[in-house]
């Protein structure tokens, strides 16, 4: 199936791996909805909702730019509301906004482990709930940027904190699987294999050296726009990994999606 004349609500769009799952869709001839905090340019981090969604028109999809704040429910509900009457409805939503401070409990300032669980895990739960009723009429997606539930005793060791709110995010789609089945709604999460090259691994978890090990986020789009084409959850209640699920789809080269074509691929959080 295309996504062509469908709605994608996309959080944290304005950049990296949302922005670039937007450009995908809009290749296809998508509805972007681009809600992010970003209205204006920040002097380290290109793209704004409104150089997205310039991006979108230029790739043959139509835009909704919304400055959007996913931690407050009534601004989330409101622009749910306003993206549905604009394009006529909503087929999918995308949990991509994410926070990350690698630190374990020790040294992790609890207002930064409230910015964690609020944008990650809590964000799910408000943007879900608030698509809901778009979603009951599109029979469409909810698609959630998070790991599958590896409980090695390794990813916890160092920075639980942000562990918990990742995961939370993944029990949220099996939980929500099983709870919209009965309207025929899609639930999934999505997980790189390998290190993605995004602002959040350049200026927080790693910085340029770790570039060098990563895969453009072009690979998680082409692995977004396949699940969010496939119909009548025929994909639905799995914590899936980028290539796992290319390669179902007959992909087979991913030398394309190189950051670095020298670079040794590092594999991401959460996988072993």
């Amino acid at each position: 199936m295309s996504l062509s004349g469908k709605t994608l609500f996309i959080t944290g769009a304005s950049r990296g791996i949302g922005r670039e799952i937007a450009l995908k869709a809009a290749g296809q001839g998508a509805n972007i909805v681009i809600a992010a905090k970003s209205a204006e340019a920040h002097a380290k981090l290109p793209g704004t909702i409104h150089s997205v969604a310039a991006e979108v028109e230029a790739a043959g999809g139509k835009a909704l730019a919304l400055q959007l704040d996913v931690r407050e429910e009534e601004a989330v509900k409101a622009a749910m509301a306003q993206a549905a009457e604009h394009f006529g409805g909503i087929d999918a939503l995308i949990n991509n906004a994410g926070a990350i401070k690698l630190v374990g409990v020790e040294h992790l300032p609890p207002k930064r482990f409230d910015l964690m669980f609020q944008i990650n895990t809590r964000a799910v739960m408000v943007c879900s709930q608030a698509a809901l009723p778009y979603l009951k009429d599109s029979r469409g997606h909810i698609l959630s940027l998070s790991p599958p539930l590896n409980l090695d005793p390794k990813w916890f060791a160092s920075y639980g904190p942000y562990t918990t709110t990742k995961y939370g995010m993944s029990m949220l789609t099996l939980g929500m699987h099983e709870e919209f089945r009965k309207y025929g709604i899609s639930v999934n999460s999505l997980w790189p294999k390998t290190v993605i090259a995004t602002a959040a691994i350049e200026f927080e978890a790693g910085g340029p050296a770790v570039m060098k090990a990563a895969r453009l986020p072009a690979i998680m789009a082409d692995a977004a726009c396949a699940i969010l084409s496939s119909s009548e959850r025929t994909i639905s209640g799995r914590l899936l990994i980028d290539e796992e699920i290319l390669r179902e789809q007959g992909q087979e080269d991913f030398e394309q999606y190189r950051y670095d074509p020298a670079g040794k691929l590092m594999t991401d959080l959460f996988v072993d």
